[in-house]
């Protein structure tokens, strides 16, 4: 769950993200005292480039000055979504179906951590494989969601997974 102030600072940096031809992925706001982070993830499709990021640092900065995250200093980051890319959107979820992901959420059936594949959205829920049983985990229920880092080493594994993703889609 969201506070009303980290939700406007992602809203403007939607908005200004759009502005300039990126995706905004996730913001995190993290830390206490003078240790205060902000972290932005942008994204691009194709990917996006150290150039892209540094060129997005000066709207970054400017937008989160606007939208005042803390009172009093803090250290900003600007980067990719990376490996372990967190999933925030509905859009997010369903462009990654076939893909593992981890969700944190409110306790659902006694849980609140959640490991599974990405099978699809319907409707407000995400919907889940789990231990071979899909599923489904209400979006506004999820803290936290992120997918599960993998490097594919195997060629003939990375073919099996995309066969796999196809047949979902």
């Amino acid at each position: 769950m969201r506070s009303e102030r980290h939700q406007k600072l992602i809203d403007a940096l939607e908005a200004a993200a759009a502005q300039h031809g990126l995706e905004l992925v996730d913001v995190e706001l993290s830390g206490t005292g003078r240790m205060r982070v902000v972290r932005v993830f942008l994204e691009r499709e194709g990917g996006i480039g150290i150039d892209e990021l540094a060129a997005a640092n000066l709207w970054v900065d400017e937008t989160v000055e606007a939208n005042e995250p803390y009172t009093g200093a803090y250290t900003l980051e600007v980067s990719s979504p990376g490996i372990d890319r967190p999933l925030r959107t509905l859009a997010h979820f369903a462009r990654f179906v076939g893909e593992e992901a981890r969700l944190v959420t409110e306790p659902l059936d006694g849980r609140g951590k959640w490991t599974g594949i990405v099978v699809g959205v319907e409707g407000e829920d995400i919907l889940l494989e789990v231990d071979g049983e899909t599923r489904r985990i209400p979006h506004g229920k999820i803290r936290h969601a992120h997918l599960k880092g993998r490097i594919e080493f195997n060629k003939e594994r990375k073919e099996e997974r995309e066969e796999r993703t196809e047949h979902v889609i």
